[in-house]
């Protein structure tokens, strides 16, 4: 089984990677295990952001590592929040604060122009000096909820909306989610690539 370090803390995410990953042998370990220190995410796009925490993370474990950076845009805020959906409400904001602060920026906003999508962009490197990085990404179109619904995900879960589904995120199936999600069309690109580099 191939050990790489995620370069996140968040368990979300984590439990995302582990739950799509399970089948192809790899054990994905969070960089805390390894008391990796948080990056300053200095990019301008979320491959920029991918490459930082993966090299950060590699650099500290000479382990491959992989990274993913994503986040949601909406149409009607001009593609934000963007590379700034976690901390959209501020530096160490909740799930919950972020929420709240997109509802408020969108409650003039009819139906029709609440259209948004989640983007991620996951990175592996086989070493800190990897000249050719993996790049795998992916892309789920919704739109923006007036309230959140669901338990599930993390994140703008509650408020995106599947229309294939007629949920939202939240509200499915973790499996369902893995299928349909941003993140599971980039690993499983990102698995893929594996199997053939």
């Amino acid at each position: 089984m191939k050990t790489i370090v995620l370069a996140s803390g968040n368990q979300g995410k984590l439990r995302e990677f582990a739950q799509i990953l399970a089948a192809f042998h790899f054990e994905i370990v969070p960089q805390s295990q390894f008391n990796v220190p948080d990056v300053e995410e200095t990019g301008l796009s979320f491959v920029e952001n991918a490459l930082i925490k993966a090299r950060n993370a590699a650099q500290h474990t000479g382990l491959p590592a992989m990274s993913d950076d994503s986040g949601i845009e909406i149409d009607a805020l001009k593609g934000a929040p963007g590379i700034y959906s976690a901390r959209f409400a501020g530096v160490g904001a909740s799930d919950e604060d972020n929420n709240r602060l997109l509802l408020d920026k969108l409650k003039a906003v009819p139906d029709d122009q609440r259209i948004a999508r989640y983007h991620c962009v996951i990175v592996y490197m086989h070493h800190a000096n990897d000249p050719m990085p993996l790049i795998c990404q992916g892309t789920w179109e919704g739109r923006i909820l007036h309230a959140p619904r669901g338990e599930n995900g993390f994140g703008y879960d509650p408020l995106f909306y599947v229309p294939t589904h007629d949920c939202a995120s939240a509200e499915l199936p973790p499996a369902v989610k893995n299928q349909l999600s941003h993140r599971g069309q980039a690993l499983r690109a990102l698995q893929a690539a594996l199997m053939v580099s």
